[in-house]
């Protein structure tokens, strides 16, 4: 049983697993069902609920105790009774079967339309009679009242065959040049026929007289709908006495009240393939179409989606059973699904188990899968320029990131980045070209990613296979440059090896050393590939590969923790220099522009400068001293945000003589709208808090050395 939810609605498939080869014993299957643990897990609701090869329909009783399905290969029908859970009886035809019904209540009449023209009538005990029509039939439909059969098919006549008389009678003469689909209302039994030029003509059974006709085809064009050919009726069904829905070859539903020749509501299932079935579900108000691809459940007022259902084959046929959740499909496979909704209504009464058993899967907590939906973090957001719409209806939280739909996705990614198909595709053709070459005879060549990474995994290699020839029993393990698991890695750019950063420098102590064995060895292979390609590539000499001391890594790491330490100095003097040419630049910017061209301002600069303290101003040396002392004391919470909120840094020199340096921090735009959004967020907060002041009496423990039972 496979379980799927769409638009929150459970759907389950009853059908979901393998199905067992017709050909094999009772016994093998039995064996089959105690190894398999799919077969074990897997509801079989109806015993052996398939077809040979395929099913082009299914219907259902009209008492509800018996399901009859027809297919191929060879021809047949079979009846499955629901109180036994099994199969009834089968019988085999000798053409396929067109469409079919039920007269009666149960199995006991059933007439079969055959795609040779011929109509077969079935009793209980089997073939009970046998006739032709003069065109290749589509369809037919049976009124109650009258006894009488509708065909319609290849021609422009509706032919009729009386069951009491056991003759035809006239047909309709209707102004289509083929008929494809046709339904007698069960309520004032008009009748009705779907053609292929895309109208709807209604006939009286009565008096044999056409009442309306509808033009089908022009009204389920919409704007901006594009077309192949004409749209056709291919299915059609009446519900209730003013309600018709008309199902297209393109692939639209449409609504009709019987009193409008306009359509109350237009449905596309937007898959341009003609609608096979159309069935209502009364107590929901709802609709469920299908074309061979999906069947699609909506309202009938609204046009809304309540659920949808997709199998992996194709459909022929749909039939819901009566006042439930249940419906059954005629696919193209062998095996029938059947599809349980909790949400229409509840299981039969041959299955009710059911009822109990999705209650108890409900209850147990699943992940739940978004088709169509993409799972991004924050810092993807970032990058895209999508921050904002945290908080909003495009994006679901799930987890530690997002979900937010895949069209949105790949539109604001083609926005941000334009060329990255471009890229995309250059990588490709280059990955193509590659794998192209190394089907080529060539020599033993380094890959284009990690080559130092690769060269040393070649000579490890050798190592164990040399160690492993001296022992008689000992096998070489396979090399990482040859399992498919790391291939990656010597292809793609992005796993390239950073020989330049700190953890590699600090992680890695002899790689140096060992590096330049390894470059010189690279530009040995180089020269020798230029000059024959053909030629096998030889190995460095033993000379190079001389071994190193056993504390020579100390040393080297002692050495690179200098230059780390060499290079974050000159990182930061270089920084400083930068920020003071910026300060000069912005005090020059301040004292009015341009520098004299005589070099007053260059002299001005270069001797020295005193400043005279105004007056009002105090001697702030001592001062900075006993701030500095008291700032010591106060705790690392105080001092950040003192200096979070003044946005000011001040540096003060000892008693000598006073100066003061002050300058502002400036912020990126993410810093500010992240504290921007703190802000209003602690806003909102405090607007929701609650004061809690009403809860305190007033009054400490033990007031008044009284007891605190006194009232």
């Amino acid at each position: 049983m496979q379980v799927s939810s769409v638009n929150d609605v459970k759907i389950y498939n009853l059908s979901y697993g393998k199905s067992l080869p017709e050909w094999l014993s009772d016994r093998k299957k039995r064996q089959l069902q105690k190894k398999d643990v799919e077969i074990q897990r897997r509801i079989e609701l109806i015993q052996d609920f398939e077809m040979p090869t395929v099913c082009t329909s299914i219907k259902v009783s009209r008492d509800g105790q018996f399901i009859l399905a027809a297919g191929t290969y060879k021809p047949r029908v079979r009846c499955y009774d629901t109180y036994q859970l099994s199969l009834k009886f089968e019988r085999c035809l000798d053409s396929d079967v067109v469409a079919f019904d039920i007269l009666s209540e149960d199995y006991s009449k059933l007439v079969f339309l055959h795609c040779d023209r011929y109509v077969e009538f079935h009793s209980q005990h089997g073939h009970y009679y046998k006739t032709r029509i003069p065109k290749f039939g589509r369809d037919f439909s049976y009124h109650y009242p009258s006894c009488d059969l509708y065909f319609v098919g290849a021609s422009s006549e509706v032919f009729r065959l009386n069951l009491e008389q056991g003759r035809f009678l006239n047909s309709l003469q209707t102004d289509a040049v083929e008929n494809n689909v046709c339904d007698i209302n069960p309520i004032h039994h008009l009748f009705a026929t779907g053609s292929a030029e895309g109208r709807v003509e209604c006939w009286d059974p009565r008096v044999r007289n056409r009442v309306g006709k509808l033009d089908c085809a022009l009204s389920s064009l919409t704007e901006g709908t594009e077309i192949q050919a004409l749209p056709s009726i291919s299915a059609l069904k009446f519900n209730g006495s003013l309600t018709m829905a008309v199902g297209t070859s393109t692939g639209q539903v449409l609504l009709y009240d019987l009193r409008s020749s306009q359509p109350l509501l237009v449905k596309d299932h937007f898959y341009n393939l003609p609608i096979n079935s159309l069935n209502f579900h009364n107590q929901l108000d709802l609709v469920l179409s299908s074309d061979s691809k999906i069947i699609k459940i909506w309202n009938k007022d609204t046009g809304k989606l309540f659920s949808s259902i997709e199998p992996q084959t194709n459909i022929n046929s749909v039939c819901v059973y009566p006042n439930s959740g249940m419906l059954f499909t005629a696919n193209e496979d062998p095996k029938m699904n059947t599809f349980y909704i909790p949400a229409l209504g509840p299981a039969p009464r041959w299955c009710s188990f059911l009822d109990n058993l999705t209650e108890e899967l409900e209850e147990s907590p699943e992940s739940t899968v978004y088709d169509d939906y993409k799972f991004v973090t924050r810092k993807d957001l970032e990058n895209l320029g999508l921050s904002h719409l945290i908080g909003s209806s495009l994006l679901r939280a799930y987890m530690h990131g997002f979900f937010m739909d895949i069209r949105l996705y790949h539109k604001v990614k083609s926005m941000v980045n334009p060329f990255a198909y471009e890229e995309y595709r250059k990588d490709k053709i280059r990955q193509k070209i590659e794998e192209a070459r190394t089907q080529r005879v060539q020599v033993k060549k380094l890959p284009m990613v990690n080559k130092e990474l690769a060269l040393k995994l070649m000579e490890e290699g050798d190592d164990e296979a040399v160690a492993a020839s001296r022992k008689k029993k000992g096998k070489a393990l396979p090399s990482i440059l040859e399992d498919d698991r790391f291939k990656v890695m010597f292809e793609n750019p992005e796993y390239q090896v950073d020989e330049q950063s700190e953890e590699f420098r600090l992680l890695n102590p002899i790689v140096s050393k060992v590096s330049q064995k390894r470059k010189k060895k690279l530009r040995l292979l180089a020269q020798q590939a230029a000059v024959s390609e053909q030629e096998p590539e030889g190995r460095a000499s033993s000379e190079e590969e001389s071994s190193d001391d056993d504390k020579s890594w100390v040393e080297e790491v002692r050495e690179q923790r200098k230059l780390l330490r060499q290079e974050d100095r000159d990182r930061r003097r270089q920084e400083r220099k930068d920020a003071d040419r910026n300060t000069v630049l912005v005090e020059r910017e301040r004292n009015g522009g341009e520098e004299t061209s005589n070099g007053a301002e260059s002299k001005k600069t270069s001797q020295p400068q005193f400043y005279q303290i105004k007056a009002g101003e105090e001697f702030r040396s001592f001062n900075d001293m006993a701030r500095k002392q008291k700032l010591q004391k106060t705790s690392l919470e105080d001092r950040l945000k003192l200096e979070e909120h003044s946005e000011i840094s001040n540096m003060a020199d000892n008693a000598v003589g006073s100066k003061q340096l002050t300058f502002t921090l400036k912020k990126s735009e993410q810093q500010k709208k992240q504290q921007q959004a703190e802000r209003e967020h602690h806003e909102e907060r405090k607007k929701l808090r609650r004061s809690a002041g009403h809860l305190s009496s007033g009054r400490g423990r033990g007031w008044g050395g009284r007891g605190r039972g006194r009232h």
